[in-house]
């Protein structure tokens, strides 16, 4: 089964706070639950306790669908993120979600508007065993204590970012770890999300689906802008507002089940968040049926 969530992102920003600070948790969830979305994914304004988060998201109709986590795994081992992630992880286990969003962030730079993104960091050649020895490790520990499955977030400005790091990183971590197929920062970050999709469908958890805007995408790269310039400058928007065919990418995910999340990162003062969130899921609804999964 397919269902169809939302970020938050598009009314309120995670990694710059005043982005949409002034738009009340409220708001955020009844606009999304009036498009369509029967699910939210955790953002700076929710309530971090079950007892408290529960009555909020079902007032609006809303399931908890997952929610990010920085892990420090290139500086800290499996035993000690596991510890870190106890209050989050039991938090999702609590909402009844059935995966884990986690993306490398401990050398990140996608969160520094001073930082272009061609200082962004490249792990070394040799780098890349441990790191995907202990995501394997937290994977399985996340699924042994908490029922989670872990998905790995690529991402633009982190170490997991094109499409040959993104081989990379499902080449060194086993089975239990799952990908996290982000049709936006796959595209930006010059892969192909169709082929990702096709490669890894046996591995992909969960699908996050935001377009790019191409002219603003090779503005960015040309003037070599940090990733939260770029997003105020509107690199991202919502599926089928950009460059992303998503009939073809989702076509090379028969048989997926789960989450498919709008996750367009925008400011709510250039694109008005309702209107968005109504195009998001009526576009998203349309090419999930054209590709036959609805």
């Amino acid at each position: 089964m397919i269902r169809i969530g939302a970020n938050p992102i598009g009314w309120s920003n995670d990694d710059m706070i005043e982005i949409g600070g002034d738009i009340p948790l409220e708001r955020c969830l009844a606009e999304a639950q009036a498009a369509g979305f029967v699910g939210m994914e955790l953002g700076n304004k929710f309530p971090r306790r079950s007892a408290e988060l529960r009555p909020v998201l079902e007032r609006f109709g809303h399931a908890l669908v997952s929610g990010w986590w920085s892990t420090e795994l290139l500086v800290r081992d499996a035993d000690a993120e596991l510890a870190a992630a106890r209050d989050h992880a039991t938090l999702l286990a609590e909402m009844g979600c059935s995966v884990f969003i986690a993306a490398e962030t401990s050398n990140a730079i996608h969160s520094n508007r001073a930082v272009p993104l061609s200082a962004r960091p490249v792990l070394a050649k040799d780098d890349w065993a441990q790191f995907g020895e202990r995501f394997t490790a937290f994977a399985a520990a996340l699924r042994a204590e908490y029922g989670l499955q872990l998905v790995y977030h690529h991402h633009m400005g982190t170490c997991v970012q094109t499409e040959a790091e993104i081989d990379r990183f499902m080449a060194v971590t086993g089975d239990g770890v799952q990908l996290l197929l982000d049709t936006g920062h796959a595209t930006w970050g010059g892969a192909d999300p169709a082929r990702l999709a096709r490669h890894y469908r046996d591995r992909i958890g969960h699908v996050h689906c935001k377009d790019v805007r191409e002219d603003v995408m090779w503005r960015a790269n040309r003037k070599d802008c940090s990733f939260l310039d770029s997003v105020l400058e509107g690199v991202y928007t919502v599926p089928g507002d950009g460059m992303i065919d998503y009939v073809r990418v989702l076509k090379e995910l028969p048989g997926y089940s789960g989450w498919v999340v709008v996750e367009a990162e925008q400011d709510p003062e250039k694109a008005e968040p309702a209107a968005y969130a109504q195009l998001g899921h009526a576009n998203l609804t349309r090419f999930l049926s054209e590709a036959g999964l609805l």
